[in-house]
């Protein structure tokens, strides 16, 4: 008769109290993919502090060609300078956003038109459309009544926040002009006062829940 070996499994508290992941992508092309490193664990706590999120303080870091990329249901994406995307990291990008993920692309200056190009290998067929104000990301958890909030100045434009859609849903937000991300840093990286910090921290707080919920 075989013996039966039980084995009892115990999990780290951390993984019982943190049930979701967020990632940071890891792109190519020579841009700073690692920049702003304590903004997105300043969102996370942030939204678990104030939105009752369970997400786990530490994000991973993930690349666009990775089949990791469908563990995690929101992935951030920021930097200065160049961006490339080979034909297996659109082809992934691609398959991963018309599943169920979202992608929050953050212009921290200088990506636009390296996002933009490399945009159209995932989506040859869609454009970044600019969301009008009353779109519900805006209105997710607080409200921003006239859109996406300027946190730091560089060329004197207006903060821009385009998407691109499938069917109704939002699947990728790029935004522009607006540097969201120096907003989550720690607030001596930047300086900025508290009413900045706290106005960038809600609109990524926005951006979570409605990637979460939609």
């Amino acid at each position: 008769m075989k013996k039966v070996l039980l084995i009892l499994i115990f999990l780290p508290a951390t993984l019982v109290l943190h049930g979701q992941e967020i990632a940071v992508l890891k792109y190519k092309g020579g841009g700073d993919w690692y920049g702003n490193p304590t903004s997105l664990p300043n969102l996370i706590k942030f939204c678990n502090e104030n939105l009752s999120t369970s997400i786990d303080p530490d994000p991973e870091t993930v690349e666009p060609g990775s089949i990791d990329i469908f563990q995690y249901p929101f992935v951030h994406m920021t930097g200065h300078g160049n961006v490339f995307f080979t034909e297996k990291d659109a082809e992934n990008l691609r398959n991963y956003l018309m599943s169920g993920g979202f992608l929050h692309i953050d212009d921290n200056y200088g990506m636009n038109e390296f996002v933009r190009r490399e945009l159209k290998k995932v989506f040859p067929e869609k454009e970044l459309v600019e969301l009008p104000t009353d779109h519900p990301i805006f209105s997710s958890a607080y409200p921003f009544h006239e859109g996406l909030p300027k946190i730091h100045e560089h060329d004197r434009k207006r903060p821009q926040a385009f998407g691109i859609f499938e069917k109704d849903r939002l699947i990728c937000l790029f935004t522009y002009e607006s540097d969201l991300g120096d907003g989550w840093e720690n607030e001596q990286v930047h300086n900025d006062p508290p009413e900045v910090r706290l106005k960038a921290l809600q609109m990524g707080a926005n951006i979570i829940k409605y990637a979460f919920q939609n």
